[in-house]
This record gives C-alpha cells, sequence and structure tokens, in this order.
C-alpha cells in the first residue's frame, strides 16, 4: 500500500485487483542499512557525490545509508551537518542519516548533535582520509563527555601514536616504495587493539553508547561478547571486504584494496566470519569510499589513496558468502538491515 509491505499473513488469497508476483525460489530481503559511507560532497565530488553514490547503494540493494564526516569542509558543526541534509533530500536516492564530526575542540557542537539532527558521533582515533583526527587523551575524554545521552560515538579505532611509530620503521627502509603487501604491517594489528581498548574504556567511564567501526583482527574480536543487541553498551562492526579479502590478495590488487584499517592476515579473516556467525559482530557495513581511478593507481605507496567502492556490490559479496557456507540468509538480513535499524 502506497509502494510499503503492509501485511505479511499466510495463504492470504488474492483478491479482485490485486497484482500478482511470482516469486517461487526467490529471496526477499528488507533494503540493507549500511551505517559507514563516504560520499565525499561536499569537497571531493570528482570522486562521487550524494546523488551518484546513493544510486550506487540502491542498485546494490542498499536503501538507507549513514555517512561520515570527513568531507572538505568536515561535517563538524550545525551549519556544515544542515547543508549536507538539503543536499540529501533534492539528490539521495536512498534514506539517509550523517554524522556530526568530533574534532576535539567541537564539544559544544557535539552535546547539540542530536538537535542538529545527526544520526551520531564520529571519532577518528588515528588519521585517515580527511583532516580530522582526535589522538591526544585529554581531548579524546572531552568528545566522550560531550556524547548525547542514548546517542551512538562511532569510532575508528586505530592508535595514532602506533601507526606513527611503524610508519616510520618502513619509511626508514623502503621511503615511499614500500611494498603495498606490507599495507597490515604500517596499520598493524597492536595499532587496532590499542585504540579500541581505549575507547571501549572511555565509553564505559563515560555511559556511552560506543560503536566500534570495521574490526579487522582476531585479538580485537576477544573484546567482544556475543547476546542480544539490546543488552549491549557497545557494538562490533565488520565490513564486506576484510570479510572478502585477506593479504594474500595484495599480490593481485595492490593498492585498489588498500584501506584504512587495513585488509589483513587469513587467520584474520577467519575471525570475522566466526565472529559473523557466533553474534559477537552486530552490523555489516561498507566503509564505501571511492576515489577517482588515478588515485588508486602507481608504485608509491604513500601516493595511493585509502578506500575501496563497495555500495554497489556489498549484498552480492554477502551472497556470495551464503552460497560458501560462510554465512546465511538470517544472518544477512539481522545484520544488514535489522540491527543497523
Amino acid at each position: 500500500e502506497g509502494g510499503r509491505i503492509a501485511r505479511v499473513e499466510a495463504g492470504q488469497a488474492a483478491a479482485a485487483g490485486d497484482e500478482l508476483v511470482e516469486a517461487r525460489g526467490r529471496v526477499l530481503l528488507p533494503g540493507l542499512i549500511d551505517d559507514q559511507v563516504h560520499f565525499r560532497e561536499p569537497g571531493m565530488t570528482h570522486k562521487g557525490c550524494i546523488a551518484t553514490e546513493s544510486r550506487a547503494a540502491v542498485l546494490g540493494g542498499i536503501t538507507s545509508f549513514l555517512e561520515m564526516p570527513n568531507t572538505v569542509p568536515p561535517t563538524a558543526d550545525g551549519p556544515a551537518l544542515a547543508a549536507k541534509l538539503a543536499t540529501a533530500a533534492r539528490d539521495s536516492a536512498a534514506n539517509y542519516g550523517f554524522y556530526l564530526g568530533a574534532t576535539g575542540a567541537n564539544g559544544a557542537e557535539l552535546r547539540r548533535a542530536a538537535e542538529h539532527g545527526a544520526c551520531g558521533i564520529k571519532v577518528f582515533l588515528a588519521a585517515s582520509t580527511g583532516p580530522l583526527l582526535v589522538a591526544e587523551p585529554e581531548r579524546l575524554e572531552e568528545v566522550f563527555a560531550a556524547v548525547p545521552p542514548g546517542m551512538v560515538l562511532a569510532a575508528h579505532c586505530e592508535d595514532q601514536e602506533a601507526l606513527a611509530a611503524s610508519q616510520a620503521h618502513y619509511a626508514a627502509e623502503y621511503g615511499r616504495l614500500a611494498p603495498m603487501a606490507l599495507h597490515p604491517g604500517l596499520r598493524d594489528e597492536d595499532a587496532c587493539i590499542a585504540a579500541t581498548r581505549r575507547a571501549m574504556e572511555l565509553a564505559r567511564r563515560h555511559g556511552v553508547r560506543l560503536h566500534v567501526l570495521h574490526l579487522t583482527t582476531a585479538r580485537e574480536l576477544e573484546l567482544f561478547e556475543a547476546g542480544p543487541l539490546g543488552a549491549k553498551q557497545i557494538t562490533g562492526e565488520a565490513c564486506v571486504h576484510h570479510l572478502w579479502f585477506s593479504d594474500l590478495d595484495y599480490a593481485a590488487y595492490g593498492g585498489k584494496i588498500k584501506c584504512n584499517p587495513a585488509i589483513k592476515s587469513r587467520a584474520d579473516r577467519a575471525a570475522l566470519r566466526a565472529a559473523v556467525r557466533d553474534g559477537r559482530i552486530d552490523a555489516l557495513a561498507t566503509d564505501h569510499a571511492p576515489h577517482a581511478a588515478a588515485e588508486k593507481r602507481g608504485r608509491a605507496y604513500g601516493g595511493v589513496a585509502a578506500g575501496l567502492p563497495l555500495v554497489q556490490h556489498s549484498l552480492p559479496l554477502l551472497l556470495e558468502l551464503a552460497k560458501l557456507g560462510e554465512l546465511d540468509l538470517p544472518t544477512i538480513a539481522r545484520l544488514g538491515a535489522r540491527q543497523p535499524a
């Protein structure tokens, strides 16, 4: 009715004038909700924009998205968020929401995040694409203290100090020509687990609902527990590329699969798949992050942009994993739609 499913009933007889759709042998899934995308508008629209990327999402079965704040300028205050909401109301083919970004100096804006219409707050504990980074302990403390009651704080968990040490080590040996296969060493599991532990400790101390984005390591997963979503203060997410690729794929794809946090070992991938099955992972997402083709090419490690375009390909990848027996269709629906909702 009005384009929506009004009722689901067993054995309902068709009434006169009803349109019948023969669906035998097919699968009916809800539209997926992607809680982590980068649609590049404003400021980087040569990579993509809300109009193009939302259409790619719908083509791939994702009908709602939550978009990240590391655009140019960053979505770090009410006017910037209002501008994105206005653009989406005009251009988006899908349902939408937008995070407000933490800068370490915008606590007043974060406290008004719900008033501004934010779907949540995003904090980067390490540098990635864009200018947002909150690494200093006192600034992180201020961010967690400013989260409004009930609002989700979504965190990119890598430790900036650990990353800087790893990068300095490899730079001394390779300069800018580090092999792409070293990416998991440049952004290693120690950096991930140190930041995840720190974010969890802060969330518990401040009573914040924490959502740890794009988990990549078996050791991090040891920090998470299975159980019903409603009983959790801290939740975890897996992204489709970390469920699909491993470090062995750098030989074939090189910079095309460079992303932050890095795709890691086969053992880490197996642990992620297991955590999806046993309930330690609460949501599936993409971290969709398109770049121009030229930005993903080149031999110089530092010259290749981090991020993959994934919203049009996420559901096909998940369905392929189901065919391989790694997960089942109810899990895709639960972690891809119901629990993000």
